[in-house]
């Protein structure tokens, strides 16, 4: 089974990117879970959301404590609440953020953890600083768990129109860019 926790704040698409995630994975032949954990519900508050994928039933109903990957969809997250608590030994981060890991303080996890501009790409594509489409492309890349194929096709049912359409270019921009950050450091 393959875990995913997904923080970001109210109101930046935290419990759609977990649910378009399970989507994908359906898409693929697999079961998938997707579920929200909210404390106060209300746009900028802190929110965790949570996705397991697996390749026969889930019975587990209970947080992802132990996460293969981590989505952080706002950064000021990193220095108010620690999201990175129990990812596993070989388990991978990536971070909303147009700056280095190293420029986030970052620097000691080993390259597990990764930069993608996601709220900068939805802008650029959707009009709206909304990253969980873009992060979703670069998990894609990042974990290899679903093609990108699957997340487009789960944006484009959730967004048909001009809407999908924008949302799947900010998608496959990130899974570029991280697919980019991935040869690098394998060159390295």
């Amino acid at each position: 089974m393959f875990e995913v926790r997904i923080h970001g704040r109210g109101g930046q698409g935290v419990v759609t990117a977990a649910e378009l995630l399970s989507v994908a994975a359906f898409h693929t032949g697999r079961y998938a879970q997707a579920f929200p954990s909210f404390g106060s519900e209300r746009t900028g508050a802190p929110v965790v959301a949570f996705c397991r994928i697996a390749e026969r039933p889930i019975r587990l109903r209970e947080p992802v404590l132990r996460p293969d990957a981590i989505v952080v969809q706002d950064v000021t997250l990193l220095r108010q609440t620690d999201v990175l608590a129990g990812l596993a030994d070989d388990g991978q981060v990536l971070v909303n953020s147009g700056r280095t890991v190293a420029e986030l303080g970052l620097a000691g996890y080993d390259g597990r953890i990764f930069t993608v501009p996601a709220s900068e790409l939805a802008r650029a594509h959707v009009g709206r600083p909304l990253p969980n489409a873009a992060l979703l492309g670069g998990l894609a890349a990042l974990c290899h768990l679903v093609p990108l194929a699957a997340v487009v096709e789960a944006i484009g049912q959730r967004f048909p129109g001009l809407l999908g359409t924008a949302n799947v270019a900010a998608a496959a921009e990130a899974y570029h860019l991280v697919h980019a950050q991935l040869k690098e450091r394998s060159h390295a």
